[in-house]
């Protein structure tokens, strides 16, 4: 198992690289976020052994147990799935940054417990840029309606414990990740919109691109990636 995941980690990497470099580039500003949602602990020990630091998961409760189980090692916890409000305290707590920052309303509860624990938790702003019913995150599929967006990102940015760094998206699953590249232009140009709007800020971060299209990704500006089962294997389906 471990060969297999360090080979698979260092080909991504390479991967990576290229994609970066191809597109003008440094390759050291595109960080992996190796998925590990569903992954069993023997797996996860093994990434850690491969070299692997950088852990995305989404659910918070099944995070837990990992975070514990694992909590000698030097090892980044990011938080990318849906979260709801009432498992916020789990994220203040034990995550290095949450990617999926989607309401104003979990953003102020975020804000009170990170206040409490007198911590700063990076985030980024989490948009549905496709219109899918079934995706989570702020509205911003018509361009023409950005505009709307202003005042929940005017609060937002307005609390002190959270440290907005960019954008993310999870736009349509495609096997075609050339059918992707549109989304992820659309999260750039908005991110650019919103430095526009809000330059006091440093919207410098993209999370976007995952096993089937990060390299199209990297080439629209992602800055994180979000790769699982390219790297660790097929998931582990939970029942």
């Amino acid at each position: 198992m471990l060969s297999s995941i360090r080979e698979r980690y260092l080909h991504t990497l390479d991967q990576i690289a290229k994609a970066a470099a191809g597109s003008g580039r440094i390759p050291e500003e595109v960080r992996l976020v190796v998925v590990s949602k569903t992954q069993p602990l023997e797996v996860i020990r093994a990434a850690i052994a491969a070299g692997i630091s950088m852990f995305g998961e989404n659910y918070a409760e099944e995070a837990l147990g990992k975070i514990a189980a694992l909590k000698e090692t030097e090892v980044e916890w990011h938080m990318i799935g849906h979260v709801q409000s009432r498992k916020a305290d789990i994220i203040a707590r034990n995550f290095s940054m949450l990617h999926s920052l989607d309401s104003s309303k979990l953003a102020e509860k975020m804000e009170r417990i990170c206040s409490e624990l007198n911590r700063t938790l990076p985030v980024l702003l989490e948009f549905n840029v496709s219109g899918e019913e079934s995706k989570f995150g702020f509205s911003a599929w018509e361009e023409n309606h950005w505009s709307d967006l202003k005042p929940d990102i005017e609060k937002i940015l307005s609390f002190s414990h959270l440290h907005v760094n960019g954008l993310m998206t999870m736009p349509p699953l495609f096997e075609d990740p050339e059918r992707t590249r549109p989304y992820f232009q659309r999260l750039r140009k908005l991110r650019n919109y919103l430095a526009n709007q809000f330059p006091q800020v440093q919207w410098q971060e993209l999370s976007m691109g995952t096993s089937v299209d990060y390299i199209a990704a990297i080439q629209e500006g992602a800055t994180f990636v979000r790769v699982g089962k390219a790297i660790l294997g097929p998931r582990v389906i939970k029942k």
